[in-house]
């Protein structure tokens, strides 16, 4: 009886096993075709970010400490995200990010540890004819609210 029940065991485990190992064929995603594109877009020429603020009233600032947690660029086609996060939740103006590709982006800010500040976002093109007389791309992020 033992040695029966074993046996059944062992052949419905070994089953088990057969059946997982069945070809991953099933697990494999097809790609957008575009794929192709979006590396290329990642491996064009890269710019740097210059972020600052824009206050409620439109006073536009690059300095002073502000309660943001990270300023984050996002590429509208790729999805890409660049962010200057930022451990304790504030950062001083200018904030940089080095190293953003040419594109369109939505920037915005992330609210930092107090939540004292709500931020909007900007939608922008990232490319040589943006580039300031600093050298950089400066991108001002509103500031929507705040206590």
């Amino acid at each position: 009886m033992k040695s029966t029940i074993f046996k059944i065991l062992m052949l419905s485990g070994s089953i088990a096993v057969l059946a997982g190992c069945s070809s991953n064929d099933d697990l494999i995603t097809s790609e957008p075709k575009n794929l192709t594109d979006k590396k290329e877009i990642s491996k064009s020429k890269v710019y740097t970010i210059r972020y600052g603020l824009i206050s409620q009233n439109g006073t536009k600032t690059l300095s002073g400490s502000y309660d943001v947690g990270s300023f984050v660029a996002t590429n509208t086609v790729t999805g890409e995200s660049f962010e200057t996060y930022a451990g304790g939740g504030f950062q001083s103006l200018p904030k940089y990010y080095e190293g953003v590709p040419a594109g369109t982006y939505t920037f915005t800010a992330m609210q930092g540890q107090g939540g004292w500040v709500g931020y909007g976002s900007v939608t922008g093109v990232v490319s040589d004819s943006q580039v300031d007389n600093d050298g950089y791309i400066t991108v001002y992020i509103p500031i929507v609210w705040e206590e």
